[in-house]
């Protein structure tokens, strides 16, 4: 078994290379078959958020998986190098489990991640990729996560992207309640954005969706109005505060539809948030005058204020981690010994097999039982120790007296002394 975790994510990359090695949802599938059953990995879990792509996997060939990385994305794997992580074992471990607990996140201590985590797990196990050491690593890594919210309430109090755009919106205008809201999307992130709008009571409030029904379920719970996003050129003028979070591909909001918007709006400011990698509105759109546009990267700042109030418990969830790692690296060592132990027990079932059937038949002739069960013990008596004492008489000096006290131990020879 070989553990590797392959990865860029906010603290080794800008959301402008994120965004191009983000796995889409609707090719997520595809791209784990494409992997494993290229015979590149054994197992593989790809997970891919707005502040992270990240790929667990069991394999003997890493540069073959990263290479794979950048050549599914069609960029040039010198791009990615600088930016790319690659984590055996004892690291890939102790990364899952921190990622997991919201220890490696933008938002320290955030739960989202979690979710997320699992989410990828089963698509993966969907797509058919999962095996005996991703289960093992995943069962392991939710129950560390579980361990280290209870015991630190790490997620006590944090502030979340959503949260930190409302932050960000209130230092461009006076009052939320005066001005109009426009969300783009309406994925978990949009709705946790709605959450901390809405209870500033905007003036107005809209999601634009392309499944026009989901926008409308967001706005039965959170008020405000929905339309479909081909509505989005006649309507963008019309709003002050726009938060984007699609799983779009390709940006839904261009510098030629900013700049009519602004033209309408006879250049009063608009404040945009995008939260999408990758990105939703084309990063030119910043450069217009009156524009303040956020990406999930600008957000950090915001968020790294209440980071100092959760240090004190990084310490002790690290303390949890630890031992977690070393239970699971104890785990995977173990699992090294599972062929030897497969075959011995092969070659115990044969000599087993061989001797049942010899003694079969000499009940089949009349024979005495008792004597026949007799010879069948002495028979797989012989059989089962001839192996270790011929290696025995076969070994000389120092190898022999070290076999010998193998044996005793494998045996037991001493254990009542």
């Amino acid at each position: 078994m070989q553990l590797f975790t392959f990865g860029v994510n906010h603290h080794t990359a800008p959301v402008s290379i994120r965004e191009r090695v983000a796995f889409p949802p609707d090719v997520l599938e595809r791209a784990l078959h494409n992997l494993t059953r290229e015979g590149l990995a054994s197992e593989a879990v790809i997970l891919s958020t707005c502040n992270r792509t990240e790929i667990y996997c069991n394999t003997h060939t890493p540069e073959a998986v990263a290479d794979w990385l950048a050549d599914f994305h069609k960029i040039d794997r010198r791009e990615v190098n600088p930016y790319l992580t690659i984590m055996p074992n004892t690291d890939a471990v102790r990364h899952a489990f921190r990622v997991a607990s919201g220890l490696d996140s933008m938002v320290l201590g955030e739960t989202q991640i979690l979710g997320q985590l699992k989410q990828a797990v089963d698509r993966a196990q969907t797509a058919g990729s999962v095996g005996t050491l991703l289960s093992k690593l995943f069962q392991r890594t939710f129950a560390v996560a579980k361990d280290v919210r209870t015991a630190t309430e790490i997620g006590a109090n944090t502030v979340s992207m959503s949260a930190a755009a409302v932050s960000l919106a209130e230092r461009i205008f006076p009052s939320i309640a005066e001005q109009s809201v426009l969300l783009i999307g309406a994925g978990e992130m949009i709705e946790l954005v709605a959450t901390h709008f809405a209870a500033r009571n905007p003036r107005r409030m809209m999601v634009i969706n392309r499944t026009v029904e989901r926008a409308h379920e967001l706005c039965d719970r959170f008020g405000g109005e929905a339309a479909a996003l081909t509505q989005l050129p006649e309507l963008l003028h019309e709003f002050d505060i726009i938060v984007t979070s699609t799983a779009s591909p390709l940006p839904i909001l261009g510098l030629g539809l900013a700049e009519r918007a602004l033209k309408a709006r006879r250049h009063r400011p608009m404040f945009m948030v995008d939260l999408a990698v990758p990105r939703d509105i084309e990063a030119e759109v910043g450069d217009l005058s009156d524009v303040y546009l956020y990406t999930v990267d600008d957000l950090g700042e915001v968020i790294r204020a209440g980071h100092d109030a959760r240090r004190a418990k990084v310490e002790e969830a690290e303390a949890i981690i630890a031992t977690h790692v070393s239970e699971f690296l104890h785990w995977m060592d173990s699992r090294r010994a599972v062929p030897t132990v497969r075959a011995l027990r092969d070659h115990g079932e044969r000599l087993r097999r061989h001797e049942l059937e010899k003694a079969l038949k000499h009940l089949a002739h009349g024979e005495d039982p008792a004597q026949v069960l007799e010879a069948l013990s002495k028979a797989l008596t012989n059989k089962f120790l001839h192996d270790p004492t011929h290696a025995l008489n076969l070994a000389q000096g120092a190898e022999r007296e070290q076999l010998a006290q193998q044996i005793e131990r494998l045996y037991n020879l001493h254990g009542d002394r």
